[in-house]
């Protein structure tokens, strides 16, 4: 009787080898996607804290009042 050379898993081992490269690039296109997504979903208004709007606002007032006089 001949002996198999070739066992079950080494047979399957290329699809084995590229669904796991499937299911690691999709993975990884979940964070990249939702990474683009909120990136570009973001309002300007929100970006600033509260502290960093009170430092900007003084100095557009200030150059106002130097340009007038």
């Amino acid at each position: 009787m001949k002996n198999r050379s070739v066992s079950p898993i080494g047979a399957l081992h290329p699809i084995l080898f590229f669904a796991g490269v499937y299911v690691v690039v999709l993975f990884f296109s979940i964070f990249i996607c939702s990474a683009l997504f909120y990136s570009c979903n973001t309002s300007d208004a929100g970006s600033y804290s509260q502290q960093e709007q009170q430092v900007t606002e003084p100095a557009t007032n200030s150059a106002a009042i130097v340009s007038a006089k």
